[in-house]
This record gives C-alpha cells, sequence and structure tokens, in this order.
C-alpha cells in the first residue's frame, strides 16, 4: 500500500485528507502536537476504514499516530522511520501552520517571536521534513504537498507574518519542483476554510460559519494526487471548479 505522512493531522484539512486517503486505502503516519487529538483522529479513521465492516476499504490500512511537533529535528526522524516501517513514503503533506500571532494583528504590533515562530513551522520544518523524507519519496518517486494560503501572493492587513512565511513557502516548494524534477511538488491555496486556526486568526469574521469546511475541500486537493497532476501551484476553488 502506499504511503503518507501528514503534518497537522488532528483536525482541520489535515484530518481531511487523511479520511480521503484511508478512503482510499492508503497507510498513513500522522502529526499533532495535541496527542489526544491525534489519537482520537487515529482511531477514528481505523474504525471507519480498517476494521472490515461496512464501508471500510480492501487492505485495511494502517495509521500510526505520532504526535510532536514538526520543529524538532527528533519528532521528524521519528515520522520518517514510522513511515518506513510501513512501507516507504510516497507521499508529504506539509500541512501543520502556525500563525505567530492570535489573533493576527499588523506587522507595527506582530512580536518578533511570533514571526520566528511562523517561519520555523511553515518554512524551517517543512524543508527539513522534506529532506528528511528525500530518499523513499526519490524511491517512490512520489510527491510532496506544501499546504499555503491565499496570504502568499496577496497583501492583506494583519496578515504579513504568516502571509510572508507561506510566501517562502511557495518558493522553496517551486525551487524544489526544478530541483528534483522525478517528484511531483504541489503547493496549494486551500481557500478560508472554517477551521480552528482561521478562527484564531479572525475571531470576529461574520462570515465564519458561511466558509466551506475542510472535508469540501479536500476531494478537490486529492485529485492532484488521482489525476498525477504536474507539479506547481493550485488553488482549492479552481480545482473544485474543474471537476
Amino acid at each position: 500500500m502506499p504511503v503518507a505522512i501528514i503534518t497537522g493531522a488532528s483536525r482541520g484539512l489535515g484530518r481531511a485528507l487523511a479520511a480521503g486517503l484511508a478512503e482510499r486505502g492508503w497507510d498513513l503516519v500522522l502529526d499533532g502536537r495535541n496527542a489526544d487529538a491525534l489519537r482520537s483522529a487515529a482511531q477514528e479513521l481505523e474504525r471507519r476504514y480498517g476494521d472490515g465492516r461496512a464501508g471500510s476499504v480492501p487492505g485495511r490500512p494502517r495509521v500510526r499516530a505520532v504526535p510532536g511537533d514538526v520543529t524538532w529535528p527528533g519528532h521528524r526522524t521519528e515520522l520518517v522511520a514510522a513511515a518506513r516501517e510501513l512501507g516507504g513514503v510516497d507521499l508529504l503533506v506539509n500541512n501543520a501552520s502556525a500563525l505567530g500571532a492570535e489573533p493576527l494583528v499588523p506587522l507595527a504590533e506582530l512580536p518578533v517571536t511570533g514571526l520566528r515562530e511562523a517561519l520555523e513551522t511553515n518554512v524551517t520544518a517543512p524543508l527539513a521534513l522534506t529532506q528528511e523524507a528525500l530518499v523513499p519519496l526519490r524511491a517512490a518517486r512520489g510527491a510532496v504537498l506544501n499546504v499555503s494560503s491565499d496570504a502568499a501572493v496577496e497583501a492583506y492587513p494583519t496578515w504579513g507574518g504568516y502571509g510572508a512565511s507561506k510566501a517562502a513557502l511557495e518558493q522553496l516548494s517551486a525551487v524544489l519542483a526544478q530541483e528534483e524534477p522525478e517528484l511531483r511538488v504541489w503547493w496549494v491555496d486551500p481557500g478560508d476554510l472554517r477551521t480552528e486556526l482561521y478562527a484564531a486568526a479572525v475571531p470576529d469574521d461574520a462570515d465564519f460559519a458561511d466558509r466551506p469546511l475542510p472535508e469540501a475541500v479536500a476531494p478537490a486537493v486529492l485529485r492532484l494526487l488521482d489525476e498525477g497532476a504536474p507539479s506547481g501551484r493550485y488553488t482549492a476553488p479552481a480545482l473544485r471548479e474543474a471537476r
């Protein structure tokens, strides 16, 4: 069975992508900082898809919950080691993100420590985890999916620190695609979703209840995998419209 590592998989888009892959029969290594929430997510996936009851898929996907912080080198090593035990790394999803301030604030008020946290989580950790997983990814001619944001390409007040980190992630993704032509590298803007991260960023958003749930967007994102899409930048709204 193919194997995916998904960071930030205990909730939101990461959890929705994990469910979509489990439904396809993929083995999963899931990362998250909240150990209880991560184990709950893993148990739910195993219950739905891996126990042989109605709705499960052939192959009974194996799900490994590896709690920790992706900014820690030892934790990244654990994630790749867990994937190797399952057979390798066919897909790496760098989804874990940090805002830098909750709620978001103008650059004049952004703590430098917060910016460092956003850069470490959103840029350094994805690159370091990709480096850690490169050997099995190359062997599988696999794919890297980096979750970005429209804040990476648009100037929104209060989104400066977060947007700068995602812009850096997009540039790394574009260069990686050039340097590793045997891999598929996708950097994807999922749009504003009804997630805890977005609620923490903009707690007074009057339109929050109308924003799409991650489960509504994940199938469009996974079309990149299903269709073997070429490396590049994609937006979930455009992928949904192209169905």
